[in-house]
């Protein structure tokens, strides 16, 4: 381990950034310095400038990767390297956010009832019951389940926030269907080690081919992975009366500005509101000529 590794690392620990941050911005620092060929104590703006432009122009990342590659390099350079005059130097790119794929609830049913397994089943409608994130639902402990309050703890959720989701009492039925057949022990989801099931957690690829498999059986066209179901899931919520109050604290937001978004997946909310158009009083399309100028050729 380089001295500027174990720099970073001890500096990313002492912060308490998430193991899933600190692994994302190592590896960025050692694709940055293997890019030049020499030590970050060797670079500075017009190298990171490059090499924003490379990840762009050559690799051909999207903007929401080419930001987190960024967050790591102010990381090194401001807070590690403590150069603190870079941080305007180091700009973050432009980034396109489109509204995020919301299924119907009938979509959801068909879904969930393609699910290749029991497992799988429970994963999914544990996505959508609770509006976990995929990360979050591996990490889900058999304690982690209390059926006397009817919550589900989530424990260092993103920012290293514990909270607590709801457990309804179909999700509780399907729990305990799948405890019986699976009897996990620590894991509420196992995962495997060498083939064979084992005290660990699954991995977050094994939550999104499961979601892509039934989606695939289910005969949807949508692009959908495990995030679809939190997002349909808080939309479904909004649509039911929920506020976003009460969205941001079971979708663990730091800010409300994050729920918000969901006010234009609604369609409750959409329609909630009349056009102007409804306001002002044109003719009627009876009354419209129809005909049409005729072109000369």
């Amino acid at each position: 381990m380089t001295q500027l590794r174990k720099m970073m690392l001890d500096e990313l620990q002492r912060r308490n950034y998430a193991p899933s941050t600190i692994r994302t911005y190592i590896y960025a620092i050692e694709d940055f310095a293997k890019y030049f060929g020499r030590s970050p104590y060797r670079l500075g703006p017009e190298h990171i400038r490059q090499y924003q432009a490379h990840l762009f122009r050559n690799r051909k990342l999207s903007a929401g990767t080419i930001e987190c590659r960024t967050a790591a390099l102010r990381f090194l350079f401001v807070k590690t390297l403590r150069r603190p005059y870079l941080h305007d130097h180091i700009p973050f790119p432009k980034r396109q956010r489109p509204l995020p794929t919301v299924l119907s609830q009938e979509e959801v049913t068909r879904l969930i009832d393609s699910a290749r397994n029991l497992m799988h089943r429970a994963m999914l409608m544990t996505l959508y019951g609770t509006g976990v994130r995929r990360s979050e639902l591996c990490q889900l402990k058999v304690a982690d389940i209390d059926s006397k309050r009817m919550v589900i703890r989530v424990r260092h959720g993103k920012g290293g926030r514990d909270r607590d989701v709801l457990l309804s009492n179909k999700l509780l039925e399907t729990l305990r269907e799948y405890w019986r057949w699976m009897k996990p022990k620590t894991y509420l989801f196992p995962g495997t080690v060498k083939g064979w099931r084992a005290d660990v957690p699954i991995t977050t690829r094994v939550v999104w081919m499961a979601v892509d498999e039934a989606r695939k059986r289910a005969g949807i066209e949508k692009p959908v992975s495990p995030h679809t179901l939190r997002h349909s899931f808080a939309t479904h919520m909004l649509e039911a009366g929920a506020d976003l109050r009460t969205i941001q604290v079971l979708l663990g937001h730091a800010e409300l500005a994050d729920t918000a978004v969901y006010l234009h997946l609604s369609r409750r909310h959409l329609q909630a509101v009349a056009s102007p158009i409804e306001a002002i009083a044109v003719s009627s399309p009876d009354t419209v000529k129809r005909s049409r100028k005729k072109i000369k050729r």
